[in-house]
């Protein structure tokens, strides 16, 4: 669960992964822990995230459709600070989904999908760090805020399985957190995957789903 291999971890490191485990998640995403990265802190943590594929068995093929949506998660945690962290412990997130093509097509996508980040977190139009009042319940707190969103599209030829065009969207974030409850991180994270996903919101059922 650490790069470092110590054999004891810090308390505010410990608290920190406890809270992840007690994220509320929807049941459309499989959370898990994976392995972290090596290098990068004095002691990480990891999780991967994914869309669960649909109940759809049709056999065929669709020129365009949307696929495997996944990302990951990734706590860096460092007792010491990092200058460029602004902090102790930075959160590190890559989300990549297909999508469909007049979406992909959008000179807007970037823009659209930092906004489903940014709106997540907390953090106003423009700024890289939470404001102290919030209207939700969820309490998410961040400084050092950025990223990058990145669209592509894929055409397959000749013997390659998958649909012939597909269109990606790639998000890769970090931010600081300035408390050691990050439940609601993960919260925020997953629901980026599911807004990158096109899943309708929490609670709310897709007509003929049923």
């Amino acid at each position: 669960m650490t790069s470092s291999g110590a054999p004891t971890e810090p308390a505010d490191f410990r608290t920190a992964v406890e809270s992840l485990h007690a994220a509320r998640i929807r049941p459309e995403i499989e959370v898990g822990p994976i392995r972290p990265p090596q290098r990068l802190a004095p002691y990480s943590y990891a999780v991967g995230a994914e869309v669960r594929p649909g109940t759809d068995d049709a056999d065929e093929i669709p020129v365009d459709s949307t696929g495997s949506s996944f990302g990951r998660l990734i706590l860096l945690y460092d007792p010491a600070g990092q200058d460029a962290w602004n902090g102790t412990m930075r959160l590190v997130a890559y989300i990549q989904a297909e999508v469909e093509a007049a979406l992909a097509m959008d000179p807007l996508l970037p823009e659209v999908a930092w906004s489903w980040l940014s709106d997540a977190l907390g953090v106003p139009p423009g700024e890289t760090a939470t404001t102290e009042a919030s209207s939700t319940e969820r309490v998410v707190e961040v400084t050092a805020l950025g990223g990058t969103v990145t669209s592509t599209t894929s055409v397959r030829y000749g013997d390659i399985a998958g649909p012939p065009r597909a269109h990606q969207l790639e998000l890769r974030a970090s931010w600081t957190a300035t408390g050691l409850d990050l439940g609601a991180h993960l919260e925020a994270f997953c629901d980026v995957l599911s807004a990158a996903a096109g899943l309708p919101p929490a609670g709310v059922t897709e007509l003929g789903s049923v």
